[in-house]
């Protein structure tokens, strides 16, 4: 015998709960039941038997069961009623079954309720009000189009009627119009089309709209998938996103060339006591030789001074100086320092050109045999040591400085994390420069494979081809 169950577009889960109880308490398997909804084209069981007549023992269910097939009732998906009804059967019979997430149905009702639950998120954020006439009402009144993916209207209207109490609203969907008039809330399933929702205050939304777009923390595929393409359409600043990516690299890089290289008229005071740190009589280079401000002097040959022109654009910072550079007295000499220069050409970026330095100025190292093995610097050491940066940079004037790893970005930005994550982009210097962060050349030398080399070398690649790119938009100017 076969069961045909019609379910109406609303109050879909109260009418498949008691369809279910009745079948479900006379033992019809899951096989003898076509669950759909009503108003579907007709099948081959719409001359199927009638439901039977409840029973006086109604199965007993575990406390999260009616939520989770609250939610998934309300899916599209195909089968989810079947597969609703299984579950109803076996957690009658174990009552602890929701909790065994390796079990296939239920991980399978979990995702859909999952999905459920992301479509109601995405109402909540993509559904936009547009003010109406109130026609003599003191109450405002409101009128809104989504079109979600599942059948989602009942579950959601208790949180807009909470969120928007002090007024009326409509919400339209194609299948369904909820309204909320005088505090009473009601839902009619009817079809319905987009209606013409222009509002006299969107040009000024997207005039705002426009103005706050960042094109430094652009994220096309990030952004796509908070607000998928479906939603653009209805709003008002959509047809705005395509200009601001297209526009998005010129503007990142128009605002690093318009960064101040000078403090605000507020930070007077700081100014000026950094301008009485910074005038010596002895130059950088011959007062570094004395320094002891971290322990790491006592064990290296001597400390390493940046070095090239004397008012360069472009400023490089490395790490530290590593076993060569400590004996040779010179920056960026060893196997790093010839990656680098090598990249450098390839990507059109004149070293010659750059005043390159290092964040810390001695080498840091530990002992193996006759060896001396690289050991990165600490965030205290870096502290101390960008005492000297700082009067580096305020001699150097550089309008953009190249962060070579971690270390560097630290000493730069204050924050030495993710650089997997943030190399490619320019962030504002703890000076107010723009910075570009990069990999350090030496990690290029660590990859493990010659696939993987030649990718992360690519991507550095490009970096400082962006830098080139970059000094030259700001000597045009």
């Amino acid at each position: 015998m076969t069961y045909a169950v019609p379910l109406p577009r609303l109050g879909t889960f109260d009418a498949w709960r008691d369809a279910a109880r009745r079948l479900a308490s006379h033992g019809v398997n899951g096989s003898q039941i076509e669950w759909r909804m009503a108003g579907d084209a007709p099948s081959l069981f719409d001359e199927a038997a009638a439901l039977p007549p409840p029973t006086e023992f109604p199965l007993n269910v575990p406390r999260d069961f009616p939520a989770l097939a609250r939610q998934v009732c309300a899916s599209r998906t195909a089968g989810a009623f079947s597969l609703l009804y299984d579950l109803l059967i076996r957690v009658a019979d174990r009552p602890k079954l929701l909790t065994n997430r390796a079990d296939p149905s239920v991980q399978r009702a979990e995702e859909i309720a999952k999905n459920i639950r992301r479509d109601m998120h995405k109402m909540k954020a993509f559904l936009r009000f547009r003010e109406v006439g109130s026609a003599g009402s003191e109450r405002r009144r409101f009128v809104s189009w989504f079109e979600p993916d599942h059948r989602i209207e009942e579950n959601i209207a208790g949180f807009f009627t909470r969120r928007f109490a002090d007024m009326d609203w409509a919400i339209i969907t194609p299948e369904v119009t909820t309204r909320f008039e005088n505090g009473t809330l009601s839902q009619i399933a009817q079809h319905s089309e987009r209606p013409d929702l222009s509002d006299e205050t969107e040009e000024l939304w997207r005039t705002y709209y426009a103005n706050i777009f960042n094109p430094a923390r652009l994220k096309i595929k990030a952004m796509q998938a908070e607000m998928p393409k479906k939603y653009w359409k209805n709003l008002p600043e959509a047809d705005l996103i395509p200009g601001l990516i297209a526009q998005a690299e010129a503007r990142t890089l128009a605002m690093a060339a318009a960064a101040p290289s000078i403090a605000p008229v507020g930070a007077a005071r700081i100014t000026q006591r950094l301008h009485d740190t910074q005038v010596e009589t002895a130059p950088v280079r011959d007062a570094l030789q004395s320094c002891t401000r971290c322990p790491l002097a006592a064990t290296a040959t001597q400390a390493v001074a940046g070095e090239g022109p004397a008012l360069a654009a472009l400023m490089i910072v490395g790490e530290q100086p590593g076993d060569f550079e400590d004996l040779a007295g010179r920056p960026f000499v060893g196997p790093a320092g010839q990656a680098f220069d090598a990249l450098a050409i390839e990507a059109g970026l004149d070293r010659s050109a750059a005043y390159v330095t290092n964040a810390v100025k001695h080498f840091k190292f530990q002992p193996r045999g006759k060896r001396r093995i690289h050991q990165s610097p600490n965030a205290s050491e870096v502290q101390h040591c960008r005492w000297w940066l700082t009067r580096e940079i305020a001699e150097v004037q550089p309008a953009l400085m190249l962060a070579l790893g971690a270390t560097a970005a630290l000493a730069l930005t204050g924050d030495g994390s993710k650089i997997t994550a943030r190399r490619g982009t320019v962030e504002r210097g703890l000076d107010g420069r723009p910075v570009l962060i990069t990999y350090h050349p030496a990690f290029l030398l660590r990859q493990q494979g010659d696939a993987e080399r030649t990718k992360q070398t690519a991507l550095m690649r490009a970096d400082l081809a962006l830098a080139a790119e970059m000094l030259a938009q700001i000597e045009s100017i």
